[in-house]
């Protein structure tokens, strides 16, 4: 059975909302999969020996998964009534199998005429920020549901 999140309204969040922790393993296939789904080839995200001639200690993330992360969070914690308006990130430590990225969340402005919601992001492993940025969405009015 499928669970659907329940919509979040715009008059239900405030600023200083903390969005809730998402933990996400960072496993060699997670790495390897999502890359070749976003159709990045890019040796450095699959290859393992190629990655540490360039300079690497393995495989990376690349910014498409990061950034599908980003809204699958923030999405995930305002419903599917949301409508996502701009994912701005900068991506920082990398992102490598064995590790385990944790998503954290805080509403930094709302616009009340737009009933437009800004949300400060940072995913973060165990070597440092792996993204930080803003993500900006449209929750429903209580009678949009």
């Amino acid at each position: 059975m499928t669970v659907v999140p329940a919509t979040r309204r715009y008059e239900d969040v405030a600023v200083g909302d903390a969005l809730p922790e998402l933990e996400i393993p960072l496993t060699r296939t997670l790495i390897v999969a999502t890359a070749l789904a976003s159709r990045d080839y890019q040796d450095v995200h699959h290859d393992p020996g190629l990655a540490q001639e360039r300079g690497s200690r393995d495989v990376f993330m690349n910014i498409l998964t990061s950034n599908g992360l980003v809204d699958r969070y923030v999405t995930g914690w305002a419903g599917p009534a949301a409508v996502v308006k701009r994912i701005k990130i900068r991506l920082g430590a990398p992102n490598y199998p064995g590790d385990t990225m944790v998503l954290t969340g805080t509403v930094t402005a709302k616009d009340d005429d737009a009933r437009r919601v800004e949300i400060e992001i940072r995913g973060v492993n165990a070597i440092g920020p792996h993204v930080t940025g803003t993500v900006a969405l449209v929750l429903p009015e209580g009678n949009d549901q």
